[in-house]
């Protein structure tokens, strides 16, 4: 009980406070919830494990939009799965992020005046260790707002000691078998970032660029080519030029010498397949040393290599007078001379595919350079099986595509990368004789001569560790009773936009290394988006803070408008007035329990014992209402489960928004409101417990959407209504119910109530009859009459009428309002002045004709349609549907009138 306490802190008679004020409680509730281990997992073979790896986040990170909404997301998963009473664990953890974290430190070195080459590999290491020390956790005790219920005793960074080793183990694994070699290729490199990069870590983004167009003269003087180039510069390069061996112009000179402008070295002619007839000239320059199609034209051809441009970005000595000046100055320079010297034959502005670095967002550079690959043929095989067989599922299935190609035309993965933070190659070479060790343990001498060696200078690819994230976060390599138990783990949520950096790579290591999928299904979300649709970005001023969205609405509110409306694969727009709307949930939800509670309290005071009333087992005192309200329930949880099961989130959620905000509040409370209120004391405390039961089991299927108010309101229900290992209500378990009896046909007595009550209410409205004005309705019911007979209490009850089940007298003054086969008549004679009313349906008639014929003129002018935003189009065609419908409501009254 001490836990409970803590919850409420206070006393446990006291109700809830008279405003909803979510700052007052989520710290103190967290931190409950800390205290109880409420989220730790352990082995339980009665129980069926499902676990969860959280995606971790860099350590140079802080929450942002993107990170709410994925750990939202799991953390709904997890909730729902622990109160289903499964062994539920979610393993958290933080990535090392070895460029990100590095241009942090070199940020600080650098204001110090001293450059990494100074600071010197030791010192450097020393300090990133110190960072991470200050600032690693940052971004994991800021999802803690959120009410992240991972298993923090189980929290892993991914260069502990663990994965460290786990690391090492496949490193070897993977050179033992022969994937893994080291090689002189062309690779992506960032000249800012100074490092390698794989191609899963290169974004290719369409931008405004030229085509410059060089005529190149054969040799023999005969004839020349022109050649179409984005990147003049590279032209220094250039050892051939190639040409379709289809393309007719060119058949008779394949094998022809041409001169390189300005430079006069002699290339020659040849025939590949890689050139495209149909674009330009149908003639490409070669640049194997700096163009990945051209290094492989290159090897096809046996050309030689001359590489251009420096891992600075500056241009290297084989380019004349330019050597040593940066890459964009060298273009400039170039072209104007060529031009100058009559090569240039026209310039063409046009978009062209740019390459930047997945971090800096600089120009990659294709250079050639000795570096560390995987090889990837082979292990891509059985991931790309497991898709094809339908046994990794991807949710939705249109990203299993984007998975798919990937994996059909994946290149061999260049796992080095020239920095000093992350996991150090376990490769070792002798300064003797140099033999090389690749060993999962540190090599003090060359095991053949006993010489000294080396190793390797460069750290792997953080991917190449996150990898192992699904395995190494259970302890693999060992095989633990934990390992066993937990994994494979079930459900890896995550953002499309790293499909191919890490889902592939986790399926393909986990299909080698263990023989079994890291997980059975991805689900993939999009990205949270400004109200415009724009993605938020620090350069647009657009982002969102979600630690401020939580300070000013709670977290429950931030969480139930990215649960509700995310649909998977999707992007979601952020828009204010849904955290708005989901506070106001969270409002109305606060105001129940508070009025059940004080009704609770005033029925105690009155001397009635609320524990003597059983409604769970003692059916015969529930009214109509109570049978309709628990049927709705169940049902709602039937509907919640199956679409939980099926991670369809968002449906689930707005299930419970309608079964209490629409259900509960607007319906049943009210109804239930005669008998809280009146002189049947019995029955008054069968209303209450009902209500409290009721709350208590929307409580737990709110809970995973909203945990922090939840918990807090569970935490005043009566113990009688909770079972005996529900103190806290994050522990508690979704029971599955007996079907309650008459439960069918009290919904169908509902139906008519809530359908019939909302007619007869706009009836009033529409006829100026004031809300609470007592009116005579005259119901002709059809086939429907025994229900409605039923149902007729709480219609009159509601809808502030007296109804009389009788055909109509033929009276025309009567509005009419057909339903389902019923007819409703409400008199009019005694209830509004008819000439008035007819006047002011006119003037509104005559208002609304206006309005259309000024929407229709605008929308009619093509002028208005072509120069306006296409924003402001849209909204006139909507305020036109508005007045016409507003319109169409006009005219039935006139002709019910």
């Amino acid at each position: 009980m001490a836990i409970y306490k803590d919850i409420v802190g206070g006393s446990m008679d006291k109700n809830l406070d008279k405003h909803y004020d979510p700052k007052k409680f989520e710290n103190r509730i967290y931190k409950a919830w800390m205290d109880a281990d409420a989220f730790k997992a352990k082995v339980d073979t009665k129980k069926q494990p499902f676990t969860v790896v959280m995606p971790p986040p860099n350590i140079t990170g802080v929450l942002h939009m993107g990170h709410a909404l994925d750990q939202s997301l799991q953390d709904a998963i997890i909730r729902y799965k622990r109160m289903r009473g499964f062994e539920a664990l979610w393993i958290p953890g933080t990535d090392h992020a070895s460029i990100a974290t590095e241009v942090k430190i070199l940020n600080e070195v650098k204001e110090e005046g001293l450059s990494k080459e100074e600071l010197g590999r030791e010192r450097f290491l020393e300090r990133a260790w110190q960072w991470n020390e200050r600032y690693g956790n940052k971004i994991v005790e800021q999802c803690k707002k959120l009410g992240v219920s991972a298993d923090w005793s189980r929290k892993r960074f991914t260069m502990d000691e663990v994965c460290s080793k786990a690391v090492k183990e496949y490193f070897v694994h993977l050179y033992e078998k022969g994937y893994i070699y080291k090689g002189k290729k062309i690779i992506n490199y960032c000249p800012v970032c100074r490092t390698s990069l794989s191609d899963a870590e290169v974004e290719h983004e369409e931008k405004n660029g030229k085509y410059w167009y060089f005529r190149y003269d054969a040799a023999d003087g005969d004839d020349s080519i022109i050649i179409a180039t984005s990147r003049p510069e590279t032209m220094f390069g250039d050892v051939a030029i190639a040409v379709s061996p289809d393309d007719d112009r060119y058949k008779d000179r394949i094998g022809k010498e041409y001169v390189l402008p300005v430079v006069g070295r002699k290339i020659p002619l040849i025939a590949d397949e890689y050139p495209d007839p149909e674009k330009g000239s149908g003639a490409v320059k070669i640049t194997p040393g700096n163009d990945p199609n051209d290094f492989e034209v290159g090897k096809r051809h046996d050309l030689e290599i001359i590489e251009c441009i420096n891992e600075d970005a500056t241009m290297t000595e084989a380019c004349l007078e330019y050597a040593g000046l940066d890459r964009y100055e060298c273009r400039k320079r170039w072209v104007k001379r060529l031009d100058d010297e009559g090569y240039l034959v026209e310039t063409e502005d046009m978009n062209i595919s740019a390459s930047e670095c997945y971090r800096c967002h600089n120009t990659v550079e294709p250079l050639i350079s000795e570096q560390w690959f995987v090889k990837m043929k082979d292990l891509a095989k059985p991931a790309l099986d497991a898709a094809k067989s339908g046994k990794l599922k991807h949710i939705p299935k249109k990203y299993e595509k984007t998975y798919l190609e990937w994996l059909e035309n994946i290149r061999d993965w260049c796992i080095s990368r020239q920095l000093w933070w992350g996991h150090r190659i376990p490769a070792y070479t002798c300064t003797e004789c140099g033999e090389l060790v690749v060993s999962k343990e540190e090599v003090c001498e060359c095991p053949s001569c006993k010489g000294k060696v080396v190793q390797d200078e460069d750290v792997l690819d953080t991917w190449f560790s996150s990898a192992l994230w699904p395995l190494s976060t259970l302890g693999w390599p060992e095989k633990s009773e934990d390992f066993d138990y937990f994994y494979p783990t079930n459900v890896l949520v995550t953002g499309y936009d790293i499909i191919f950096f890490w889902v592939v790579r986790m399926v393909f290591t986990a299909l080698e290394l263990d023989g079994r999928l890291p997980f059975d299904n991805v689900y993939i979300h999009g990205l949270v988006r400004d109200k415009d649709g724009q993605k938020m970005s620090k350069s647009l001023g657009n982002g969102i803070d979600p630690l401020k969205i939580i300070d000013e609405y709670g977290a429950d509110a931030l969480r139930f408008m990215l649960l509700t409306g995310i649909s998977a694969g999707s992007d979601i727009r952020y828009q204010e007035e849904k955290i708005i709307a989901a506070r106001n949930f969270a409002n109305k939800l606060w105001n129940a329990a508070r009025f059940i509670f004080m009704s609770l309290g005033q029925i105690e005071n009155e001397g009635i014992d609320i524990k003597k009333i059983d409604v769970k087992n003692e059916e015969s005192l529930l009214g109509t209402e109570d049978r309709w309200m628990i049927e709705s329930i169940h049902r709602a949880m039937d509907y919640m489960k199956n679409n939980m099961d099926k991670y369809e989130i968002a449906l689930a959620g707005q299930k419970i928004y309608d079964l209490i905000w629409n259900e509960y509040c607007d319906w049943y409370i009210e109804v239930i409101k005669g008998r809280i209120f009146g002189s049947d004391t019995a029955d008054k405390a069968v209303a209450i417990s009902v209500a409290i039961e009721c709350m208590a089991n929307m409580l737990k299927l709110l809970h995973p959407f909203m945990p922090y108010i939840t918990e807090e309101i569970w935490s005043y229900i009566p113990e009688q209504f909770k079972e005996d290992d529900e103190d806290m209500l994050v522990s508690s378990v979704w029971e599955d119910y007996e079907d309650i009896r008459g439960g069918d046909e009290a919904t169908r007595i509902f139906a008519h109530v809530m359908e019939i009550t909302r007619l007869i209410r706009n009836m009033k409205k529409d006829a100026g009859v004031p809300y609470k004005k007592d009116v005579s309705i005259i119901m002709d019911a059809g086939k429907n009459e025994d229900a409605i007979k039923k149902a007729k209490r709480y219609i009159e009850s509601l809808s502030g009428t007296k109804i009389n089940m009788s055909a109509p007298s033929g009276d025309s003054n009567a509005m009419k309002v057909v339903f389902a086969d019923g007819v409703i008549y409400m008199p009019l004679d005694e209830l509004v002045d008819k000439e008035a009313e007819l006047k002011k349906l006119g003037d509104e008639k005559k208002r609304l004709e206006s309005e259309i014929a000024r929407c229709s003129n605008k929308l009619n002018n093509d002028g208005f349609v072509k120069k306006a935003p296409e924003a402001v189009v849209n909204a006139e065609k909507e305020k036109l549907q508005t007045y016409q419908k507003a319109l169409d409501e006009v005219l039935s009254l006139l002709s019910d009138m």
